[in-house]
């Protein structure tokens, strides 16, 4: 069996071992031959293709492509090692003059593969082409679509470019090979009809592959914009609808030291009508940012980081994000929000946003400082502002949020921008254990007509919201409720407290004021005609109940009817407080709070001045009324 198999194998391998050497033979005889021809080729070419010829048809290339004139003024160098290039030096693109003479741009060095067959049979054909500092201007038009051409092939393949059963479709007639585009050093002028504004981008590096008008593209971009560098990566199988404005997939993503964007899906550079996809922005440095790209925002300096990721897609009118992730310093919120797009009316920004925990200002640094615009007039007028022309109508809840050095927890608050005016109101939350709302109001483009706040707190722990913030001085330590309610003619953050005007209630249940012994007062009053607080300060008042009332205006707040109720002698209080010096000018009395016990706890009127927290205490004598015996 073994011997019969081992003659089986020899009949196999017998006939390949007869054929196997002609084979080889006839391969290295037609490599020998293609190598020998692609030798000749190379000596022979020099001789029979003329520089002028390919310069020609590389600028008939030119014409071709863009529709405008190429011009090459520098003298052409061919190379045929090891493949055949030219390199054309000063080349100048335009319209033709009787259609306008209009610039498209210049060319320091423009070089390109060419088919040395094509060549030898008359005709050319270009590739690899590369571009030293060449220097292009377009133009976007009203429309946001660019003018990529006068009337060349690139033009009339845009124009021309389907869309069927989810493919890009381009007719065989406009169809063209390009290959791999190399730019160095260039320069790129867009300039943007809509707004009116030019945009410059210099040191321009890329390097595109385009095997195909009807194929995919690939591309990465390096500029530099007003004096940083981003690098743009992007990427689409629908290269041809995307420039023509349509809805095209794309993969785009822009790097940079102040900015990190990515996108993927479905969008237009025309219109939000089919956008859909993932979008991820991350700007580290919110200020840096504004600065670079010429915005401001007063009071922003708080707001220090900011970055989104969404899912992304058109909504009606406009756009919406779900699953949306959004990240203001360290506060972290996901919800949902629109933007749309009316025509003939602002864009609006809505939907709901949930934080864990938040800082609050910086939140209103970054949407409302800015976002109340003028009348309707303005956006005509093109204000400079892009967050001026935004309505709000945003829904936040947080468990924990900051707002400056106060606390809240469980917070339902909005905020709502529209016309000429902006408001926040804080619905419900927790505050030292107890509840707040608020209602903070600003009108007037850039909120200068001033605004007004209106604060109402219930059964809240002063005492130990006075310990955590180290207020100093003898205060009421209680648990109480406040109303505040405050207006201002000037823009909320350029008003100091002398711009203020307002009014406030406060009132509490039972509680002490420390530093004030109202035994050591009676006796000091008994003793000296003048003594400072602090002289009285060996004990605490205990009371059952507080209530004051103030009116603030010119930079003082006007007490009335200060009253707190102890259980055996009541403290009434009114006068002035002067802000910025602490300053205090108060009628004060000290009398029994029963009645029946007006004798031993007589009325005690007195003066307080000086400046807090230890003001100088001036007893009044008691004018005696009784009528003279006759």
């Amino acid at each position: 069996m073994s011997t019969s198999r081992h003659h089986r194998w020899r009949r196999k391998i017998g006939p390949v071992s007869r054929w196997l050497p002609a084979f080889a033979r006839m391969s290295t005889l037609l490599l020998l031959v293609a190598l020998a021809l692609f030798v000749a080729l190379r000596v022979a070419a020099p001789y029979l293709i003329t520089a002028g010829f390919v310069r020609s048809g590389i600028e008939d290339a030119l014409s071709k492509w863009t529709g405008y004139h190429a011009e090459i003024k520098g003298n052409p160098v061919l190379e045929f090692w090891p493949t055949p290039r030219i390199t054309l030096n000063q080349v100048t693109i335009r319209q033709p003059r009787e259609s306008g003479d209009k610039l498209l741009g210049s060319i320091e060095s423009l070089s390109a593969d060419f088919s040395l067959i094509d060549a030898l049979r008359g005709r050319t054909s270009f590739h690899e082409f590369h571009l030293l500092r060449p220097n292009l201007a377009l133009t976007r038009d009203e429309n946001g679509l660019i003018d990529w051409s006068y009337a060349g092939l690139l033009a009339r393949a845009i124009s021309g470019v389907r869309y069927e059963n989810g493919a890009e479709v381009l007719d065989p007639a406009l169809d063209a090979e390009i290959g791999a585009v190399t730019v160095e050093d260039g320069t790129l002028a867009v300039t943007d009809l809509k707004s009116a504004k030019t945009y410059n981008f210099d040191s321009v590096t890329a390097d595109i592959g385009w095997p195909r008008l009807s194929g995919a593209i690939s591309a990465v971009v390096i500029a530099r914009i007003n004096g940083v560098d981003l690098k743009v990566d992007f990427a689409s199988r629908q290269p041809l609808l995307a420039f023509a404005g349509k809805s095209a997939e794309t993969r785009t993503s822009l790097t940079s030291n102040l900015l990190t964007a990515h996108f993927q899906g479905i969008a237009s550079i025309a219109s939000l009508s089919a956008l859909s996809g993932n979008i991820a922005v991350s700007i580290p440095d919110v200020p840096a940012f504004l600065t670079w790209s010429g915005r401001s925002l007063p009071g922003v300096g708080t707001l220090k980081s900011a970055s989104l990721e969404s899912d992304i897609m058109s909504s009606g009118s406009g756009v919406r994000f779900n699953n949306l992730s959004l990240s203001l310093n360290e506060a972290s919120a996901t919800g949902v929000m629109d933007l749309s797009t009316t025509a003939g009316r602002r864009p609006k920004i809505g939907g709901t946003l949930a934080f864990d925990q938040m800082n609050l200002k910086p939140f209103l640094d970054a949407f409302a400082l800015r976002l109340a615009a003028g009348e309707a007039e303005d956006i005509s007028a093109g204000i400079s502002e892009p967050l001026q022309l935004l309505d709000v109508d945003v829904r936040l809840s947080a468990r924990r949020a900051e707002m400056g050095r106060f606390e809240l927890s469980d917070v339902g608050a909005s905020m709502i921008v529209t016309g000429g005016e902006a408001k926040f109101d804080i619905g419900d939350s927790g505050f030292e254990g107890g509840e707040m709302t608020a209602h903070l109001e600003a009108t007037r483009r850039d909120f200068d007509g001033g605004g007004k706040l209106q604060l109402s707190i219930r059964d809240a722990d002063f005492a130990g919201l006075a310990e955590r913030l180290q207020l100093k001085g003898p205060l009421p330590l209680a648990t109480g409720s406040l109303d505040l309610d405050l207006q201002s003619s000037k823009a909320i953050w350029t008003a100091g407290l002398a711009d203020v005007t307002g009014r406030l209630h406060f009132w509490t249940r039972e509680g002490t004021i420390p530093g004030i012994d109202v035994g050591a007062l009676r006796t000091q009053a008994t003793q000296k005609p003048f003594f400072p607080l602090s002289a009285a300060a060996g004990g605490a008042f205990a009371f059952n109940q507080l209530d004051l009332q103030a009116d603030f205006a010119n930079g003082s707040a006007e007490i009335h009817d200060a009253n707190i109720v102890g259980p055996t002698q009541t403290l009434a209080l009114s006068g002035v407080v002067t802000y910025q010096s602490n300053g205090l000018a108060l009628s004060g009395s000290l009398e029994t709070t029963d009645p029946a016990k007006a004798a031993e706890l007589p009325l005690l009127p007195f003066f307080v001045g000086g400046s807090w927290p230890n003001p100088v205490i001036s007893p009044v004598p008691l004018l005696n009324t009784a009528p003279h015996a006759q």
